[in-house]
């Protein structure tokens, strides 16, 4: 039979495959003119059932995947690309399975929080991107007439700090500017997150002044010890910014709201009674909470540090607790929060394994190892699905791929508004599918394999890994082979830059 009377199609199918939340023996078509899904299976097809000539991949038994959406993402492009650019963190993404990232409105100069602000982000990254990018607006003082631009140029929602980002360009919000933005945003198809760290006062009559974020106490104990650091960072720090952002959840009852990154397993009751009580509110973690623990953290190891803090390992074990409850648990997705920076601003002593610089910038920097100066975030966009993995190998985790579908894919998708096209591994959803080897072991950074961003300074550097991601494809069209690396001549991926539908 001639294809040529046949629209194009590819085929891929496995033994495993995760649809409809389950696993199954499937075989998925998708349309090459479309790139959407055309037609599910629930058992393997042979090849004889589809037109003469039609690419067929059987992968059993490796796990089919719907591709993963990483919904916290920063690309830093423009402005800090020698931190992190469109075509590096693409790829990084691609290689992990990650068919879809969402871009943070900061790091890049500008941020995105102006119209402006976002035209300048869409232009860098036009032809860049090697899977599918979405992005985020941001909230700072004094931007709430930019928000309504902002949706309909497409942003998937807002994201503000309750305490200092760590740039000057995008400034921590006060509570009387979340109340104006809840005000603009109360009736809009959006979603509003936030940083949610904020110093508590020691007596009521400090009043509003504390949402100005003033930095912390001088630290009492070694700079470079991650203890010390940690101490700086308590819970209490979250406990009160999530009570805050409660207290004025009642001005915009419609409106969604999310928690990034929630690292304090001390913040899982303000949240549940939250939502018990009507409040639309959310909460994401990290696999770097969920990986790493505070206990195991060697003195002057920078590229631990993080805003909010990694924990400790009785925390972490909280976080997985909630994220299996069998109820409507508060955590609902896990994303990355991929946020490098170049090997300088790590500030990492030459005797950690793992430092990619050969020296330091100065032999005699007092500064080197010190947690407080170093620039904060974890590289690690693309990793997931493995460390997810691997800790559910390692510690006896009852976890399934049907749970990180859930966690990665499916609620991410609904995070951002695209839970009717990516996500899911069904009829009219793109084809974006993860190949994944649950059975492979290897080793972060060994070959570089696993560090595809700019910069190659991660917490995971070294670390034994148990399943690897095999293919990745975006819209009907495979990206990355383990082991041939991006098998297309460019890149391909979207811009999703369409409008919020209201839920």
């Amino acid at each position: 039979m001639s294809t040529a009377q046949h629209p194009p199609i590819t085929v891929l199918t496995s033994s495993r495959a995760i649809v409809s939340g389950e696993m199954t023996a499937a075989t998925i078509v998708v349309s090459l003119s479309t790139g959407k899904i055309t037609s599910v299976f629930h058992s393997v097809l042979p090849p004889s059932s589809f037109p003469a000539e039609t690419p067929y991949t059987d992968y059993s038994p490796h796990v089919l995947l719907p591709g993963l959406v990483d919904a916290h993402v920063h690309l830093n492009e423009p402005g800090r690309t020698e931190w992190e650019g469109f075509w590096t963190g693409t790829q990084a993404a691609a290689s992990g399975g990650v068919t879809t990232v969402i871009d943070m409105p900061l790091n890049a100069i500008p941020p995105t929080t102006t119209v402006h602000g976002l035209r300048e982000k869409v232009k860098a990254a036009e032809g860049q991107c090697w899977v599918d990018v979405g992005f985020y607006g941001g909230i700072i003082p004094g931007n709430v007439q930019e928000l309504k631009p902002l949706i309909q140029y497409g942003v998937r929602g807002f994201k503000g700090f309750l305490i200092d980002s760590g740039v000057e360009e995008f400034p921590a919000v006060s509570s009387t500017d979340i109340a104006e933005v809840m005000a603009e945003l109360a009736d809009e198809p959006t979603t509003l997150m936030f940083h949610a760290e904020m110093i508590p006062p020691i007596a009521d009559s400090v009043g509003d002044n504390v949402q100005w974020s003033l930095p912390p106490l001088a630290p009492i104990g070694p700079l470079n010890e991650y203890k010390t650091f940690l101490a700086s960072r308590p819970t209490s720090f979250e406990t009160y910014a999530i009570s805050e952002i409660l207290s004025l959840a009642l001005l915009a009852p419609n409106l969604p709201l999310h928690i990034v990154h929630l690292s304090a397993i001390e913040a899982i009751p303000l949240l549940r009674e939250a939502r018990t009580a009507g409040i639309k509110i959310t909460a994401e973690t990290c696999f770097h909470y969920l990986t790493l623990a505070s206990e195991k953290i060697q003195d002057g190891d920078t590229r631990h540090k993080c805003c909010p803090p990694i924990r400790t390992q009785s925390n972490q074990d909280g976080l997985w607790d909630e994220l299996l409850w069998e109820d409507d648990g508060v955590i609902k997705t896990i994303v990355s929060d991929h946020s490098p920076c170049t090997p300088e601003l790590k500030l990492l002593p030459p005797s950690i394994a793992g430092n990619p610089l050969p020296t330091p910038p100065s032999e005699d920097d007092k500064e080197m190892g010190n947690f407080f100066s170093a620039w904060g975030g974890v590289s690690s966009v693309g990793l997931g699905l493995p460390l997810l993995w691997t800790s559910a190998y390692q510690n006896n985790r009852k976890i399934a791929p049907e749970d990180i579908a859930r966690w990665c894919c499916a609620n991410t998708a609904l995070q951002v508004g695209l839970e009717k096209s990516k996500g899911q591994l069904a009829v009219g959803f793109d084809g974006d599918v993860c190949v994944f080897d649950d059975e492979a072991e290897w080793v972060i950074g060994e070959g570089g394999e696993g560090m595809l961003w700019r910069n190659k300074v991660s917490a995971y550097a070294g670390k034994n890994m148990k399943g690897c991601v095999k293919e990745t494809w975006v819209r009907g069209r495979k990206v990355y082979e383990r082991g041939r690396g991006f098998v297309e001549r460019k890149p391909g991926g979207k811009l999703l830059l369409e409008k919020r539908v209201k839920a």
